[in-house]
């Protein structure tokens, strides 16, 4: 009991103390509280950082020029001299004549610049680069502008008149005019309409000069002049199998007497005998013209060779061919085209197989006339002996 007593008094007097001292250490001056002891210091893991690159990028490859139309030995000037042709001329300054119209450059205020003439001097000069062709003097190249001390002077265009019977031509005239003044070819439909010969006026079993002959069918109004025709051979389009037209024979010239059924006409000229059924197409009003001016055609062209007018078997320079494609394919007077010989078919002397060769360019052909579904062309250059049924193509 007594020894609870004192536990409990040592107790409490220890408790006082402890309080006695908190009391007073609030009452007195703080002391600075002793440093944190350091701890240990976290050392980050060594990553190793990406290596970086510097990639310089290529330049990239600066744009081919383009070749030069141009030929290496073209001349700076040229004299153009009575029988030139243009296509003649257009060959002495470019590799391939047919891009005469990318060269060619006038000044369409003095005169039609589709047309040269005698002693017309041909220019070559160069802007920025570029080739171009041009007729001396025709001021096509912008002066430079004037001194401002100096007077401007304005002047004013001049008419300049020259017959055009003095141009020069694109191709030999001698080469086309038979198939511009006469008919050679005629679409199949045209023959269908023309009218027929039915008998004479003496009932001769054929006739010539001076005959007078009866006709029957549509004539076309206001049409005088008649050429009388035997029709021949049918034209097929070698890849449809369809008739374009038929060879023609010219055989006279007829002028129309009295219209009526049957009408009647008398022959002025005759270069063969007329028989019973012989057709009459209208003679061409329109004036013919021989200057051409050649370029590519604007759309595509893939057609063949259907016929050669020449009644030749190998085709050459200046033999006039009949195209399987017409205006409806976009070919005008003018348009030049490749002449490819197709493919040949040939066995594989180790495997036995049968391989097609490839197409090999033969030649260059002008077009001067066109129907509907076919046309005319002129042979301008042949490498090689060319054939019925080889490909033409845009150059």
């Amino acid at each position: 009991m007594i020894k609870k007593n004192l536990f409990r008094i040592e107790l409490t007097g220890l408790v006082l103390s402890t309080a006695m001292l908190a009391l007073g250490g609030c009452a007195g001056t703080p002391e600075e509280a002793p440093p944190p002891r350091p701890g240990p210091v976290a050392v980050p893991a060594l990553v190793p950082e990406p290596e970086t690159y510097t990639v310089e990028a290529e330049p990239a490859p600066a744009p081919s020029p383009s070749p030069s139309p141009m030929r290496p030995d073209v001349p700076d000037r040229y004299v153009v001299k009575k029988g030139d042709t243009l296509w003649d001329i257009a060959a002495r300054f470019l590799k391939d004549p047919w891009r005469w119209p990318e060269v060619w450059h006038i000044n369409p205020e003095i005169r039609n610049p589709h047309l040269i003439y005698p002693g017309d001097v041909i220019v070559l000069y160069e802007v920025d680069g570029k080739p171009y062709l041009t007729l001396e003097g025709a001021a096509q190249v912008p002066p430079p502008a004037p001194a401002p001390s100096l007077p401007v002077v304005k002047l004013e265009p001049r008419v300049r008149y020259e017959p055009i019977e003095r141009a020069i031509e694109t191709i030999p005239r001698s080469a086309i005019a038979p198939f511009l003044t006469r008919p050679v070819v005629v679409p199949e439909r045209e023959l269908e309409l023309a009218p027929y010969v039915v008998s004479s006026q003496e009932d001769h079993l054929v006739s010539g000069t001076g005959a007078r002959l009866y006709a029957r069918g549509k004539f076309k109004s206001g049409v005088g002049t008649y050429y009388v025709v035997r029709i021949g051979d049918v034209l097929r389009d070698p890849e449809t199998g369809d008739i374009l037209g038929r060879t023609v024979l010219y055989l006279a010239t007829a002028n129309l007497l009295s219209p009526g059924d049957p009408t009647t006409l008398k022959v002025t000229k005759a270069e063969k005998e007329i028989i019973v059924g012989d057709r009459l197409l209208p003679a061409p009003e329109e004036d013919l013209t021989f200057n051409f001016f050649p370029r590519p055609p604007e759309k595509p062209v893939d057609g063949r060779i259907v016929s050669v007018l020449n009644g030749v078997v190998m085709i050459g320079q200046y033999n006039v061919v009949v195209l399987n494609r017409g205006a409806r394919d976009g070919l005008a007077p003018g348009h030049v085209l490749a002449v490819y010989r197709g493919g040949q078919r040939a066995r594989d002397i180790f495997t036995g197989d049968f391989y097609i060769t490839p197409d090999e360019r033969g030649g260059l052909a002008m077009v001067f006339k066109t129907y509907d579904d076919l046309s005319f062309a002129i042979i301008m250059e042949a490498y090689r002996a060319l054939r019925v049924a080889d490909l033409v193509r845009n150059p």
